[in-house]
């Protein structure tokens, strides 16, 4: 008995039931994850894969062809801008379907709801203008890295108005993201290219950050309507959230391509443009579709899963982009850069683990 107990106490047997330990957590993870599995049916997740899909793939080329609209000669901000909304007619002929063949009907507007549209479609608008502003004075790389401050204000956002929860492994990533954007900042001389001033620089890192903020705030808003005004009732609710705040974007951007008269100007940009009239009406065309795709991806997830998962996403997105910046565009990528990319995948980890119950197993 005496030796039973010593063998117990032995190293050995720590060892052996620290084993023991590690294999029953994995297979209640393995569980829980068939549990979450079967909870759903198959639709469900078919849809949530193609939604992850657009914003992994549409969002980063997306955000590449507006950094190839300004390096190729492209010059006007609210072109660009125009480009990220012009698709709404997209999420339609896909919506307008879904009244015929699964017999749903089109969700009541009232005054909020509309009102809700609008707002949300305003927001839009002027996220899409700062980002265009950072694409144009910043590499892709490293306004996709800054991007991934949206996650911060997507969390913070979220718990405050979505009233999401927000634990320690959350808030250590928000702090490890934040360090990383103050990495990127001290190192601006190594990546302004040489007919960015030093002003346009620092005013692009600002319209980044506030361009992530206000997306942070459209996640968290966009989240509140379908929990207040919409319900979670099928998917046709999420293209018609996508079409209408899509259309009043489109709206407001239109105002603003007007005024500028920028129209006109794009005539003048295609004739200059580095490749060609061709090219410069392909990057627009490409750049209409993948941002529409992106977005409708984004709110999909919204609708079927929560912001969390769509910040996410919308943040390991950042690294997709930088790596293809590098790889495709040959964006400057220095050490600190490497650093900070680095830093941001450690903050990504923690945030995944703490929006997961995969710490409560044991």
């Amino acid at each position: 008995m005496d030796e039973e107990e010593a063998n117990a106490n032995s190293p050995s047997g720590n060892s052996n039931s620290n084993s023991f330990s590690l294999f029953d957590w994995v297979s209640k993870l393995q569980t829980k994850a068939w549990e979450t599995y079967k909870s759903k049916p198959i639709s469900h997740w078919i849809l949530l894969f193609l939604s992850t899909l657009g914003m992994l793939v549409a969002f980063p080329a997306s955000s590449l062809l507006s950094r190839i609209y300004f390096a190729n000669g492209g010059t006007s901000k609210w072109i660009i801008s125009w480009v990220a909304v012009a698709g709404w007619p997209i999420p339609a002929l896909i919506l307008f379907p879904t009244y015929l063949f699964f017999k749903t009907s089109p969700t009541p507007l009232n005054l909020y709801l509309f009102l809700s549209y609008v707002f949300l479609g305003f927001l839009s608008a002027a996220d899409n203008l700062m980002y265009a502003y950072a694409y144009a004075y910043l590499p892709a790389s490293t306004a996709a890295l800054l991007g991934s401050s949206s996650l911060v204000f997507s969390s913070l956002f979220g718990f405050f108005i979505v009233k999401n929860k927000l634990n320690a492994s959350m808030i250590n990533a928000i702090v490890i993201i934040t360090a990383a954007m103050t990495i990127i900042a001290l190192d601006s001389d190594s990546d302004r290219f040489p007919y960015v001033t030093d002003s346009q620089y620092a005013w692009g890192f600002v319209w980044d950050i506030l361009g992530s903020a206000l997306h942070g705030l459209i996640f968290a808003l966009s989240e509140l309507v379908f929990v207040k005004l919409l319900g979670r009732r099928s998917f046709h609710v999420v293209l018609e959230q996508q079409v209408m705040v899509s259309f009043f974007a489109f709206v407001f951007t239109t105002i603003g391509v007007v005024v500028n008269n920028d129209f006109q100007g794009m005539v003048s940009e295609a004739k200059t443009f580095k490749g060609g009239e061709t090219a410069y009406q392909m990057v627009l065309i490409w750049g209409v579709i993948t941002f529409q795709l992106g977005v409708l991806g984004a709110t999909a997830v919204l609708f079927l899963a929560s912001t969390v998962m769509a910040g996410v996403l919308n943040a390991v997105r950042v690294p997709l982009t930088s790596i293809a910046a590098v790889i495709l565009l040959h964006d400057p990528m220095s050490g600190f850069k490497i650093l900070s990319l680095i830093i941001t995948f450690w903050g990504f980890a923690s945030y995944i683990y703490g929006t997961s119950d995969w710490n409560k197993s044991s």
